[in-house]
């Protein structure tokens, strides 16, 4: 029986660990089974297909599950308008591994090294909100692909366990999946919008409505003629340069209006709006007075 001290083993194992994890980071071979393999949303916006996600706004993972098993296409998980964390994220992309819908990540800013972090999570797009240049465009595409196609950094090793890949499989698969988003939510933005949106690499054109209306001076009234305006010019740019539009709708005769004037990506509502809604249109058909 050997007689090493006890911390002895113990920092042993630790450093053996420690260095597993960074092969695994690194690695370019594996032999896990892959499960299935995520719906393309690329693939599905060029095939002419309309989708629809459901928002993700708190960092647990039970109601997360349970929306990507609703038949959604996708997860928009916000951390831009909500208490999500990496951390928490990295716990919902993996409750959510081999559910239908693929999970997207609204980031607080535009910025690569957030975007990588995300990614790096597992997340399969990014949505980069107040997208008002053409400069903004370029750095939202690039921090998704990586060389010679743009810059985002190598250390892929939990998003490629969350693919059921080897990372020189997801090198490939992530530079032809990841959904590229941009949120037009500025007057800025709807006066460059051709330049922003003849970007090469760039998914969706998504209109910010609330903000572009506090933006163009409506504030809230997304349904004023003066975001209208603005929404016909953005629905314009996408059709000349084949960029689907997105827009935020939470209700079904919303989103039918809205695809009948050129629109195919939405955000749907969240959990807690699902939950509460459910909750209110049962109890408005409780009879509380039966009985009396």
């Amino acid at each position: 029986m050997s007689t090493r001290p006890t911390s002895t083993l113990a920092t042993a194992l630790a450093f053996a660990l420690a260095a597993a994890g960074a092969r695994a980071q690194y690695q370019t071979a594996g032999t896990e089974a892959k499960p299935a393999a995520p719906i393309s949303l690329k693939a599905a916006l060029k095939a002419g297909r309309t989708l629809v996600g459901t928002t993700i706004t708190v960092p647990n993972v039970d109601t997360a599950l349970t929306m990507a098993n609703a038949g959604f296409d996708f997860l928009w998980i916000e951390m831009e308008h909500g208490p999500i964390s990496l951390e928490s994220l990295r716990e919902i992309l993996l409750a959510t591994r081999g559910t239908p819908a693929v999970p997207v990540t609204r980031v607080p800013v535009n910025q690569p090294w957030l975007a990588k972090r995300v990614l790096d999570m597992g997340s399969l797009g990014v949505i980069f909100p107040f997208t008002s240049t053409r400069e903004l465009a370029e750095q939202a595409v690039a921090s998704c692909k990586y060389p010679p196609l743009g810059i985002r950094g190598f250390g892929p090793g939990m998003a490629a366990a969350r693919y059921g890949m080897s990372t020189a499989d997801y090198v490939r698969f992530a530079n032809d999946n990841v959904l590229v988003v941009v949120i037009v939510e500025q007057k800025q933005a709807i006066e460059d919008i051709d330049a922003i949106a003849s970007v090469p690499g760039i998914d969706v054109l998504f209109i910010g409505a609330n903000d572009l209306s506090f933006s163009l001076g409506v504030g809230g009234r997304t349904n004023d003629p003066v975001v209208e305006q603005a929404v016909e010019k953005v629905l314009a740019a996408g059709r000349k340069y084949g960029v689907p539009v997105g827009y935020p709708a939470g209700n079904p005769a919303e989103i039918n209006r809205r695809i009948a004037q050129g629109f195919r990506f939405f955000q749907a509502g969240s959990e807690l709006g699902w939950a509460a809604s459910a909750a209110r249109e049962m109890l408005s058909k409780v009879d509380r007075a039966g009985g009396r």
